[in-house]
């Protein structure tokens, strides 16, 4: 039996059918590509998490930076870096621009602590500089521009530090003052009497003093009034009364928590200080991951651009040739 060959309309009927499939394979293999692409992109572009910022762990009178050991041990767990400078307790203005110089040495967002007199040390230090994103405030002095801490510490009852200071003139070859001690029988009642009295002990012997013009001069300046703060205020502070610490916590409407701490609550408290630091660090993170989540948006869009934009080809590519055809076939008359 003899087979006729196809007409052209039936040969231009099967192209069409091989176009549309070939349209809607392109346009599938596009599609299904998708989340990979996407995934490709957010791999390139560092995921959605932030750089996590320095900590800056500055300590007060009477101590060192080893003050801070516990919590700048659970931060580096954490995985912050951590700095604890010495801070030189020699006057506000000069330990306030030594720190400063110290900030200025660090990339990246800075979480910027102080303990005691370090509160207000910490507030004018970050003064003007951008990349501190919080203030965290531990048991300390938050004074506003112009207060000096003399004044500030007398406005309200609760604290027995100044019948227990022992001043010791100095001089350092170039000028004189005074030092002020804490009296090593009021030592542990009044700085620390939640740490054990055989630790208050050594800490007495081995306590930094700090010098009288501390408490006499003008806080140069107030970052707290435009950064982020976070307060720890210690409930049974025998040297800074907390009201004090409640009031300046209040005037700065820092975020507060209150503990059943002496003075020195990094020491006795370092769990709850060291969150109230990383609520400070992540609270502050907004901003960079904001801007991961912009590079994040982008490339997603991008890679969906670049999708779209191949489906897209196809269906064009397909749409042509099904155009072309049909013209073919009504010029031959099929």
């Amino acid at each position: 039996m003899a087979v006729s060959p196809p007409s052209a309309s039936a040969t231009a009927r099967r192209r069409i059918s091989r176009t549309c499939a070939l349209t809607v394979a392109l346009a599938t293999t596009a599609l299904t590509a998708a989340p990979a692409s996407v995934a490709a992109a957010e791999t390139a572009s560092g995921g959605s998490g932030g750089v996590k910022p320095t900590v800056v762990l500055v300590h007060g009178a009477f101590a060192d930076a080893s003050g801070w050991n516990a919590v700048a041990e659970e931060l580096l767990d954490h995985g912050y870096k951590v700095i604890a400078p010495a801070n030189p307790l020699r006057s506000l203005v000069s330990d306030s621009a030594y720190i400063a110089s110290v900030l200025k040495s660090i990339d990246g967002p800075i979480v910027l602590a102080g303990h005691s007199y370090g509160g207000a040390v910490i507030g004018s230090a970050a003064v003007g500089n951008p990349n501190v994103r919080a203030l965290v405030y531990v048991s300390a002095f938050m004074p506003d521009k112009g207060e000096n801490l003399g004044a500030l510490s007398t406005k309200f009852q609760g604290s027995e530090l100044q019948p227990a200071l022992n001043p010791v003139p100095y001089t350092d070859g170039t000028a004189t003052g005074q030092d002020l001690y804490i009296k090593t029988d009021k030592f542990h009642s009044v700085f620390a009497a939640d740490l054990p009295a055989s630790q208050t002990r050594l800490m007495a012997v081995e306590q930094r003093p700090i010098a009288a013009a501390c408490f006499e001069q003008a806080a140069p300046g107030a970052a707290w009034r435009t950064v982020p703060s976070w307060f720890v205020v210690s409930k049974h502070d025998k040297a800074i009364a907390p009201d004090l610490e409640r009031w300046q916590a209040a005037r700065a409407k820092s975020k507060t928590v209150e503990i059943d701490s002496s003075h020195v609550s990094m020491m006795s408290h370092p769990g709850v200080v060291t969150r109230q630091i990383q609520d400070a660090a992540k609270a502050t993170a907004t901003g960079t991951k904001q801007s991961a989540a912009l590079a994040e948006t982008g490339s997603r869009t991008m890679a969906l651009v670049g999708v779209g934009g191949l489906a897209g080809t196809a269906i064009l590519a397909g749409t042509a040739l099904l155009v072309t055809t049909r013209r073919q076939s009504a010029a031959r008359g099929d």
